[in-house]
């Protein structure tokens, strides 16, 4: 057991030259390209201190499941350890499933639930222990099943964005897509073509991935959890917003839920 912990156990390596800017990190922009993730979700911790507060506390795990996610994926790629890879995996198995429990259309719920989103949210939990059993027996095969849980994602994602009247939502779900087209791209890239992207000196698409995959995710919970409140709580109204400015649509998006006549509905 204690050999899964030590540096270098881990069947995968990534195309990034091992040690070669510290002897203590392994692979050092991947390991801190991971810094979104811990420098982000506090800040979404704060903007979504209202939709915490008003529509569905649960967002927050979110939140605190994204900085395990940066967590688990600096560790494995500062040590290349087996324990470290399978907390990576894991950390991003248990996030999706955690979103996908708590925002997957109850419209769309299969008839035997009955509508019931605690019914549906532990038949998540379930499959997500299966998953992490299966991650744990076949280690090897865990980052090719983890890309494919992206696919229905960006689905359903392009589906409820259509629904959608709102050019801002619209705006907002172009950016989150061309984040995690990029973001595969570059995984892709990195495992499959490492010799191509070396030979430029450029073996960091990992880290890339890092980065966009990261932007990707947050900005899917947020249109996800716009939806969630227009879906199963019309009575409030969600509004689109972006810090630090409004206005200006490449910061950090959020939803506000409206208590004041003064706020603008987009």
């Amino acid at each position: 057991m204690w050999s899964t912990l030590e540096p270098g156990s881990s069947p995968v390596d990534w195309c990034e030259e091992n040690y070669t800017f510290s002897p203590m990190i392994a692979e050092f922009v991947n390991t801190i390209s991971n810094v979104l993730f811990f420098i982000l979700p506090p800040v979404l911790m704060h903007l979504f201190r209202g939709y915490g507060q008003i529509i569905n506390p649960a967002i927050h795990v979110i939140w605190v499941l994204l900085i395990v996610v940066g967590l688990s994926s600096a560790y494995f790629h500062a040590t290349l350890s087996l324990v470290g890879q399978l907390l990576d995996e894991l950390a991003i198995l248990w996030v999706f499933f955690a979103a996908f429990s708590m925002f997957f259309p109850r419209r769309l719920f299969p008839t035997f639930l009955h509508n019931d989103r605690k019914l549906f949210s532990l038949g998540a939990v379930f499959l997500a222990m299966i998953g992490t059993v299966l991650a744990i027996i076949q280690p090897a095969v865990n980052a090719f099943a983890l890309m494919t849980l992206g696919i229905p994602s960006v689905i359903l994602l392009i589906h409820e964005v259509r629904r959608a009247n709102n050019e801002r939502i619209h705006r907002l779900g172009i950016r989150c897509a061309s984040a995690w087209c990029i973001a595969v791209f570059c995984w892709v890239n990195d495992r499959l073509l490492c010799e191509a992207w070396s030979s430029i000196q450029f073996p960091y698409l990992h880290g890339l991935w890092h980065i966009f995959i990261f932007i990707a995710s947050y900005t899917a919970c947020v249109l996800f959890a716009y939806f969630a409140v227009r879906e199963e709580r019309p009575e409030k109204r969600a509004v689109l917003r972006y810090w630090p400015r409004n206005d200006f649509e490449l910061g950090i998006p959020y939803v506000l839920i409206k208590t004041r006549p003064d706020d603008d509905i987009l």
